[in-house]
């Protein structure tokens, strides 16, 4: 994934009331008691004092989702081992996005006409929904478009997220909609950064794909077609694979196999910035599911996509 190329515009701050009507917004609240939505889901305060989303399964695995981006930004199984990875420069501020779990990228993907990979992972999304099935904790998040987004993107959308964890999977449910009277297209990512030993860490399921390598420039990637079975991060990663298959299997050197498996994510991005990260870049790799190639969506019409990550 190339470093950022323009500056990030943040949404100017807004008072936010807090009602507890199943809505809960992802501003920052002055003092707030954990508020129990449904069981296994609760709303609390996490790093910042930014509201985030824990889920918590009946037999003890658990998720953090920060209300800020949407982000998810831990996923422990239950013997307690977290598989998601923070970046140790990630800020919760609100003066950028969160740098570490599974970033949104909308309504664009890496540099181009607005900022670096969008504005969702930089804006407060709400919980619109929660409910616990067989144990198993359910949680919708909501973000529309607001005179932030539609400064630098001028469509009206809704994406609803919807994320449930199991004893050993966390999935996800992404659905864009065109809530507008103009078609509009865009393109998106889950920007994964899993907890991993770089030196150890391999992806198998990637070959016969058609790669774009941004290694030696990233302003004009270097078509190709991987013939590895197994991809692994040897120095600087930053590598595209158009039409993935619906599964890869990560090792991440850590002694953990995971499965991410997909519908509707055409793509694959794999990126570890190796000696630009210094501080960080030995301790996780970027596995991410992604639609590179711009989806439109007229008025009314509807897209989405899942992911199921589980450890094997």
């Amino acid at each position: 994934m190339a470093m950022l190329s323009m500056p990030i515009s943040l949404p100017t701050p807004t008072r936010y009331s807090f009602r507890r009507v199943n809505r809960y917004s992802g501003m920052a609240f002055a003092s707030l008691s954990s508020e129990t939505t449904s069981v296994g889901v609760k709303v609390t305060e996490g790093e910042g004092n930014l509201p985030k989303v824990v889920l918590t399964s009946a037999q003890g695995s658990e998720a953090d989702i920060y209300l800020y981006g949407g982000c998810i930004t831990s996923w422990k199984v239950p013997n307690g081992k977290d598989l998601l990875f923070v970046r140790p420069d990630a800020v919760f501020n609100k003066k950028k996005p969160i740098s570490g779990g599974l970033p949104h990228c909308f309504p664009q993907f890496g540099p181009g006409e607005i900022q670096q990979h969008g504005f969702a992972r930089n804006m407060d999304w709400s919980v619109i929904d929660s409910e616990s099935v067989e144990g198993n904790p359910v949680v919708t998040l909501e973000l529309k478009d607001e005179p932030y987004s539609r400064s630098m993107w001028d469509f009206s959308f809704q994406a609803l997220y919807k994320v449930i964890l199991k004893t050993n999977s966390l999935s996800t449910e992404l659905v864009i909609t065109n809530t507008g009277n103009k078609p509009f297209s865009f393109s998106t990512a889950l920007h994964s950064y899993f907890r991993a030993s770089v030196t150890g860490a391999s992806v198998r399921g990637l070959k016969g794909c058609k790669t774009l390598n941004k290694e030696p420039d990233p302003k004009n990637p270097l078509e190709g077609k991987e013939e590895r079975d197994v991809v692994t991060f040897p120095g600087f990663v930053d590598c595209i694979y158009l039409d993935a298959p619906n599964e890869l299997h990560l090792d991440n050197g850590l002694g953990d196999t995971i499965s991410i498996k997909n519908t509707n994510w055409t793509d694959a991005v794999l990126w570890n910035p190796h000696l630009q990260m210094e501080a960080c870049y030995k301790d996780f790799v970027c596995v991410e599911n992604a639609k590179i190639g711009t989806k439109q969506l007229e008025p009314g019409q509807s897209w989405t996509a899942t992911q199921l990550l589980s450890i094997e």
